[in-house]
């Protein structure tokens, strides 16, 4: 169905092949998993199925694209359509309508089908996604999750041989996450679909897909067979590895049997006794001042000098958030939400797609609107502060990174991350080495991966090292090595006193990450309590390894466990 022949991709001013020599082989109706580093071409390759390269991006392709016998190189995206339906990493960019039906009915009406045609699509798409709900809602009003379920929705109603998708699950809940890959795997083993997708969470994916091809290499093969020998591998993969086992599963039902008959030393302190999860309302002053806020120092680079969050007493919180309220027309946001954090604590908020994780964040840092609450962050009102004051006390990277870069170089925007931060030349350069190594100053900041571009971000948000950090979804497009190094970075600051909260689905991430957890339902707290307690007390919630050997949150926290003989 898709044919690579020695393709080579190079972009303008690109200091070499994007991907070089690419030979593969897609069958109808396969699953097909792009993975590898951040930057290693996955998007570049996806985008060479339905033509966009290189009739879209320009750069030089050579070799050749084939899919049912269409050379892409005669065949532009338009002539496609009805063959090849697409999905990028950023869905927004792909909407051309308003409303949610409109969009899920613009690719028919594009290829000329029928109305009654159309409808009848529209209204299977909609039960197949669990649309139902949004069907009459604006689009600028939905959250990234929810955009990103109508994008896969609207390249679906046109009924394709093939579907191509870049990061399909990044913004989605677990269990949004889960109905859509279902769905997916339902096309390909009932209709015959054609699937190749990339994707950096390969915890959710993989145990569906038929093959996996990793990129730059080109190796191709079983899943569990190439992902033991790549750096990007699901905890999955990699406690095999830290056990010994022979086989790679890719499943937590295989993983559980292997598990059986191998001995690891109990998990001890490893997870807290169960307590239960604090209730809602509880406060970080009810808290005793005990590990479940203590950082791990990474590395030990330092931040810039002169940021550092000014000193307190021990019990005064960094933040204090009261009764924030905020609805959007008939839907409710936020209901009335209390929180308070720790100088030190590092904070996930998880919840479904649209339970207000976004809309906090941003009434927390002043820019986002409140019908009615306060917000204090270190005894200031940030929404009353002028815009340099207000990022140095309470940085936001939202969803949406690239709407903070506007220069035309990585090295410009880092020299003016250091100038308006006032901190020392090169502070900026040094932070993106941890996050994004090796990304070429001159590179446009738009020519970037998703990935590379959120590094950016982070970078540029944490050159002014606020007393307050808000990172809404930050792992979206980093690899497994990306994520390690992001935890590694804010268990330094948090180390430092700076209070960090972070909203993701990423529950791999959280593990790693957070000492505390906050699970937000229809705008209100449903959840809050350590992180080992709130994850494991749900299985949409919980990492691979607790669902293998429970008691374990994490792959480092098994393999310290066997090097130590017990924790």
């Amino acid at each position: 169905m898709i044919d690579f022949e020695s393709v080579t991709v190079t972009y303008p001013d690109a200091p070499g092949p994007t991907i070089e020599n690419v030979d593969l082989h897609v069958p109808e109706g396969e699953l097909c998993l792009l993975a590898g580093r951040t930057g290693s071409g996955k998007s570049t390759l996806l985008k060479c199925v339905n033509g966009l390269v290189p009739h879209f991006t320009g750069g030089e392709l050579t070799g050749r694209v084939t899919v049912a016998g269409r050379d892409t190189r005669l065949f532009p995206p338009r002539e496609l359509a009805d063959l090849v339906g697409y999905v990028g990493q950023d869905p927004v960019s792909g909407f051309v309508t308003d409303h949610v039906e409109d969009e899920l009915a613009y690719s028919m009406e594009s290829l000329g089908l029928a109305n009654p045609v159309m409808r009848k699509r529209v209204e299977e798409t909609i039960d197949l996604l669990g649309l139902a709900d949004l069907r009459h809602r604006p689009l600028a009003q939905l959250s990234g999750g929810q955009q990103q379920r109508v994008a896969i929705g609207a390249a679906l109603t046109a009924h394709p041989r093939v579907l191509v998708l870049d990061e399909p699950t990044s913004a989605l809940d677990p269990g949004a996450a889960e109905e859509v890959l279902a769905a997916l795997h339902r096309l390909v083993h009932d209709l015959g679909v054609t699937v190749l997708l990339a994707e950096h969470r390969l915890e959710r994916v993989v145990q569906y897909a038929d093959r996996v091809v990793l990129l730059p290499s080109g190796l191709a093969g079983a899943p569990g067979e190439v992902l033991a020998e790549s750096e990007v591998a699901p905890p999955v993969v990699r406690l095999g590895a830290v056990l010994g086992w022979a086989s790679r599963p890719v499943s937590i039902r295989d993983a559980r049997r292997l598990a059986r008959t191998t001995p690891v030393p109990p998990p001890g302190s490893h997870l807290p006794a169960p307590s239960g999860v604090r209730p809602a309302g509880f406060s970080t002053k009810d808290r005793p001042q005990d590990s479940s806020v203590a950082a791990t120092p990474g590395d030990g680079a330092s931040f810039p000098a002169g940021r550092s969050v000014r000193p307190a007493e021990p019990q005064a919180p960094l933040l204090t958030v009261t009764g924030a309220a905020l609805r959007y027309r008939d839907t409710t946001a936020l209901a009335g939400v209390d929180l308070t954090l720790a100088r030190g604590e590092r904070l996930a908020i998880m919840g479904r797609n649209g339970a207000g994780k976004s809309s906090l964040l941003w009434g927390i840092q002043g820019t986002g609107d409140l019908d009615a609450g306060t917000v204090t962050v270190d005894g200031e009102h940030p929404r009353a502060l002028k815009a340099a004051r207000r990022r140095k006390l309470a940085g936001l990277v939202p969803q949406q990174p690239t709407d903070l870069l506007y220069l035309e170089t990585v090295a410009e925007e880092c020299a003016q991350a250091d100038l308006e931060s006032g901190a020392a030349p090169g502070t900026c350069r040094t932070l993106l080495d941890r996050l994004a190594p090796g990304l070429p100053d001159a590179l446009h900041p738009r020519d970037a991966s998703e990935g590379q571009r959120l590094s950016l971000v982070l970078a540029i948000a944490l050159t002014a090292s606020p007393a307050l950090l808000l990172l809404d979804e930050p792992t979206r497009g980093l690899d497994y090595p990306g994520k390690t190094a992001l935890a590694t970075l804010l268990a330094d600051l948090s180390a430092q006193g700076h209070g960090i909260i972070v909203t993701t689905h990423d529950v791999e991430f959280v593990a790693e990450y957070a000492t505390r957890v906050v699970v937000l339902a229809d705008g209100e707290i449903v959840a809050d309590g350590p992180t080992a307690e709130v994850v494991t007390a749900s299985p949409v919630f919980a990492p691979q390894v607790s669902k293998i050997l429970p008691g374990y949150l994490t792959v480092e926290s098994v393999a310290t466990a066997l090097a130590q003989g017990s924790p």
